[in-house]
């Protein structure tokens, strides 16, 4: 009697040519997303220590104990490394502010841009630091990375201008020049990694001080 025929039609073929079962493929994909996402995370410290002029793929192969040779399976050049590593903060960024944002029972424009701001001083101070080294200070990028930052600048613009905009709309926020204001703004977040240093002992009452000097400039 010959063997029941087994049904491979759901194995997943692979660069090479070869099947393999639903279940492995999807092992073998994590493995890569947690590498891929380990190399990611090397490359954004040595960004925010070294700047992109000072990182170089050994460097992070190293780090991450691989080969250099294998870090070109998952980027395929250091600026697209790097352009990793930027949409990751971008994201994360945006991420913290949205779920601040939803978190505000007063949705008056004066309490939610109290609020954003507070977040994105903690994000530069305290809980993701080297989003300030990245994003905040002036440093030599290539072109095409400097108009993918530009982007991701817009993005995160786009979060507080809304609501000063709505504030002046109706009438809570008094604000001759949104966009001069939003530059003052954006001057004041920069500035707060240096205000507000690791050994500052109350750093709430720190992003406080830095939402009332935010606030002055509308209210």
């Amino acid at each position: 009697m010959n063997a029941p025929r087994q049904d491979r039609t759901s194995d997943v073929i692979t660069p090479d040519g070869t099947s393999e079962s639903p279940a492995r493929s999807s092992r073998v994909a994590r493995r890569r997303d947690r590498r891929k996402s380990e190399i990611v995370r090397t490359a954004i410290g040595i960004l925010s220590t070294n700047g992109y002029q000072g990182m170089n793929l050994e460097d992070v192969a190293e780090q991450t104990d691989i080969a250099k040779a294998t870090l070109y399976h998952y980027f395929r050049s250091k600026d697209e490394l790097v352009a990793a590593a930027l949409d990751v903060l971008t994201e994360e960024v945006m991420a913290r502010l949205a779920e601040r944002a939803a978190e505000v029972d007063d949705s008056t424009p004066t309490a939610l841009l109290g609020a954003l701001v507070d977040e994105q001083v903690r994000i530069l101070t305290e809980a993701a630091p080297e989003v300030a080294t990245v994003f905040s200070w002036p440093r030599p990028w290539p072109q095409d990375i400097q108009d993918s930052m530009k982007k991701m600048r817009r993005r995160h613009d786009a979060v507080f201008r809304e609501v000063v905009e709505r504030g002046v709309t109706n009438g809570e926020f008094t604000c001759p020049d949104i966009d001069v204001a939003m530059q003052c703004l954006h001057g004041i977040l920069n500035q707060s990694a240096v205000w507000i240093r690791p050994d500052t002992e109350d750093k709430a009452a720190a992003r406080a001080a830095v939402v009332a000097c935010v606030l002055r400039l509308f209210v």
